[in-house]
């Protein structure tokens, strides 16, 4: 994935764990793992963007 298609997806995890806890909050959240399974792929799409970043800086 590129920079920018990281940043979409990590944007477009944020706006479904809003909706998520929005969810909860209000007692209609079903899948309740879903939770933890959109911060965990943020903070997975966040690595590897750091990751990326650390190579790219690296190299110049």
């Amino acid at each position: 994935m590129t920079p920018d298609q990281i940043e979409d997806e990590v944007l477009k995890l944020k706006k479904e764990q809003f909706n998520l806890r929005f969810q909860r909050a209000t007692g209609q959240l079903e899948n309740t793992a879903r939770v933890r399974a959109v911060r965990r792929d943020i903070a997975r799409l966040k690595t590897i963007a750091a990751e990326k970043r650390a190579r790219a800086s690296a190299k110049a």
